[in-house]
């Protein structure tokens, strides 16, 4: 167990000291991920006259099954609009190799959510995750997800140089 919290603490310093970062929040995940556990996040009042690209983190270690992961993310406005999307991402190469970055038997995957986002409704913005997994052939979602060990979010501030 020390050894996850060494490895989450040193990926914790990397992800602070990317200066795009307004802001993110990782929440560790005991154990498996349950179909029905969604992760829900309070946004903290952004400008509104800047744009801004939203991703989506990830942490799994070599237990996770799938080369793939589905995932459910909701952003829910100040005013009552919501704006729901399901998400397939790809975690592994062909050869089974882990996609994201990292050292040891713990990966980080960064993955694009939105892209120039803009805030413009004063109040609380709601970003909720779950994962939507399955396995072919079944209807039912995979109940306990084992291997992702943490789920965030960060917000950048777009370069509209690019």
């Amino acid at each position: 167990m020390l050894k996850y919290a060494l490895i989450i603490l040193i990926a914790t310093v990397v992800v602070a000291c990317d200066s795009n970062i307004v802001v993110g929040e990782m929440r560790e995940l005991p154990g498996s991920w349950h179909k029905d556990e969604t992760l829900q996040f309070e946004l903290p009042v952004l400008d509104s006259l800047k744009q801004y690209n939203i991703f989506l983190h990830l942490r799994n270690t070599n237990d996770y099954p799938y080369n793939n992961i589905f995932l459910i993310a909701t952003i829910e406005f100040p005013y009552g609009k919501t704006v729901t999307d399901t998400l397939e991402y790809r975690m592994a190469a062909p050869d089974g190799t882990w996609l994201g970055t990292g050292i040891g038997m713990v990966k980080e995957s960064k993955l694009w959510y939105k892209e120039g986002v803009q805030f413009f409704e004063d109040g609380m913005y709601t970003l909720t995750i779950s994962q939507a997994v399955r396995n072919i052939g079944e209807v039912h979602g995979v109940s306990q997800l084992d291997g992702i060990i943490e789920v965030g979010y960060s917000i950048e501030e777009a370069n509209l140089e690019e």
